[in-house]
């Protein structure tokens, strides 16, 4: 069997020591990701040489030494090793232009955040045992399974308290097999319009909650800034984004699961969804997160051993007559339209959806949903999309 990595989150109810202390570790964990940038910028202006981990690593030791820094004795010791390494990381990711250049953690803006590669473990179903801290109340709604590769626990902007552990399983069986191709196209007007002739509208749940968060974030405005007051009406607006977020998560999963166990291999259309970000629908696009849903639905079809295949973006779809196969020169008001040479009369986004289908399908047959390269993305033998 295949291993995969999953990740397991539960609610934490640390006691107000427990909370002190993971603040107090945050700090830590935050003044040294400074300082360690401050010493690679400061050592590559005057050498131009790059300090390694291992330098950081062996100054951090004599860090904790001197007496102004003493402090960081009482944090545990893997979260700021692992400062040093999320922050190796960051710079592989900024030489390799895939990020921007490393910068400062401030205390008012970063989330408290805390990560440990070993340690952390589940005790019971309300417990779980953090090193140097002792056992704190969780609720472990779900049972942990596999092997756990590390843990983080972090604070949200609401100021709830999670953990997160990562792990490395087993597939488990894969569903009984249906026979049943589908291609889905994906839009605004309906959400999922599936090749059987199916359509799902969009929940638009930012948009239901818009008029709350308005509301809530004229009363954040008119508070002074400092305040106690401003502090609760910033908690409000982050309660409202928060179950926003919440919403959308829960019905994206429950999207994907139910095109996983319906159909044996997934057609959809590999969207630019960035560009589309940055058109003047872009509030309906990031509320739709369509990213978001073909993410999950590629993580979904991995864990039941479905298929995913991506049909390229300038696959023309939507105005290709699937009877006849004639392209119609189509506006975005088209949404119905008559084939000018076969006189069939389509849906648009149905006809796009059986045209995604039968595209996926033929792609499948010359191996590109077989091939993922490293990013887990399709890989075409004659073309990569």
């Amino acid at each position: 069997m295949r291993t995969l990595t999953r990740c397991y989150k539960y609610r934490l109810q640390p006691s107000p020591t427990h909370v002190e202390t993971l603040v107090q570790w945050a700090g830590c964990r935050r003044f040294v990701w400074n300082w360690a940038l401050g010493q690679k910028t400061d050592h590559y202006r005057a050498t131009g040489q790059r300090l390694s981990y291992s330098q950081l690593a062996a100054a951090l030791v004599d860090l904790k030494r001197q007496p102004k820094t003493a402090f960081l004795r009482e944090c545990h010791s893997q979260p700021l090793q692992q400062a040093l390494i999320d922050l190796e990381t960051a710079f592989t990711n900024f030489f390799a232009k895939r990020a921007k250049y490393p910068r400062f953690k401030a205390r008012k803006v970063t989330l408290h955040s805390l990560r440990f590669p070993q340690g952390v473990a589940v005790v019971n179903e309300r417990t779980i045992s953090v090193p140097k801290i002792g056992h704190m109340q969780a609720i472990i709604h779900r049972p942990l399974l596999g092997i756990v590769k590390g843990a983080t626990i972090k604070q949200d902007t609401t100021g709830a308290w999670w953990v997160v552990f990562v792990c490395h399983t087993e597939r488990p069986d894969v569903l009984l097999t249906t026979d049943r191709p589908v291609g889905i196209d994906v839009g605004l007007e309906s959400f999922t319009t599936l090749s059987t002739g199916e359509k799902t509208a969009p929940p638009k749940f930012y948009r239901r909650s818009q008029k709350k968060l308005a509301r809530a974030q004229r009363k954040l405005s008119r508070a002074q800034k400092g305040s106690n007051n401003r502090l609760k009406a910033r908690k409000r607006v982050a309660r409202i984004h928060k179950k926003i977020s919440n919403q959308r998560a829960d019905w994206l999963h429950k999207q994907a699961l139910g095109m996983v166990q319906r159909f044996d291999v997934v057609c959809i259309e590999d969207l630019n969804i960035k560009g589309l970000a940055r058109t003047k629908l872009a509030k309906s696009f990031s509320d739709a997160a369509l990213s978001t849903f073909m993410q999950r639905l590629q993580e979904k079809a991995e864990w039941h051993g479905r298929r995913v295949i991506k049909v390229g973006r300038f696959y023309a779809s939507s105005k290709t007559c699937h009877h006849c196969h004639i392209k119609t020169a189509l506006t975005l008001a088209d949404r119905v339209w008559t084939c000018h040479a076969c006189g069939t009369t389509h849906d648009r986004d149905g006809n796009a959806a059986i045209n995604i289908v039968h595209e996926g399908l033929r792609l499948l047959a010359v191996g590109t949903a077989e091939s993922q390269n490293a990013a887990r993305d399709g890989v075409n033998p004659a073309k990569r999309w």
